[in-house]
């Protein structure tokens, strides 16, 4: 990581001129290093990330029930939505990570990214407080947001439905093969619908692997 450039980056990328450079390098510190990593930082920007949404949903969207919102909510704050915010703001490139994680590819997965995003607002909502993380996420999550024409609906969700609306046996999810180190993990997931039909995905994690077997089955069902 380049000191000169990384606040200068954050300034940019988060609309915050950091005081504590330290604050936000742990944010974006893998635990493959020896040094003070982002766990403590992401439990917090989890939550901050969660409630902020939360409400702008609730602004957005005044004429939807509970559970619209939440559908809204549950797909706007995955670790695919996190990672993929990431990859938009530029932050493999100041990702810390110890050497055997970085050749594992733990800097395209979507656990990590995901992780560093939350840990990054958590860092940002220490320092700056509740509006600089509003700003940020509604900024960064803008296009995301804005193009949801409906409540989304969860893969697995859907499929559940899919099968009770056609007299089929419910999903069953099966892990089917776990590799990788523990600190970037792939699992493979078979979903099937009794001998009707089956799929399979693999993910960073049993649930986002289950959610892309979901998906893929729907799709293959048309």
């Amino acid at each position: 990581m380049s000191t000169p450039e990384f606040p200068v980056w954050i300034e940019r990328t988060l609309g915050h001129k950091p005081k504590d450079v330290a604050l936000f390098t742990r944010a974006m510190t893998h635990g493959s290093l020896d040094a003070p990593n982002y766990e403590r930082l992401e439990f917090l920007g989890d939550r901050v990330l969660g409630l902020l949404m939360a409400e702008w949903l609730f602004e957005l969207f005044p004429d939807e029930p509970e559970g619209k919102l939440s559908r809204r909510l549950n797909a706007l704050v995955t670790r695919e939505t996190c990672a993929e915010i990431g990859r938009q703001i530029g932050i493999v490139s100041y990702m810390r990570l110890g050497k055997q994680a970085r050749d594992d590819g733990a800097a395209q997965s979507d656990n990590v990214l995901g992780d560093v995003v939350e840990a990054l607002i958590g860092a940002l909502y220490i320092e700056a407080g509740q509006d600089a993380a509003r700003a940020f996420i509604r900024k960064a999550w803008s296009t995301i947001v804005k193009t949801q024409n409906t409540a989304p609906k969860h893969p697995k969700s859907a499929l559940q439905e899919w099968a009770a609306a056609n007299n089929r046996r419910p999903p069953v999810y099966e892990i089917t093969d776990r590799s990788g180190p523990h600190h970037s993990p792939r699992f493979t997931v078979k979903v099937s619908i009794g001998t009707l039909a089956e799929a399979s995905a693999t993910g960073t994690s049993k649930q986002e692997a289950e959610t892309a077997a979901a998906r893929a089955l729907l799709e293959q069902l048309g």
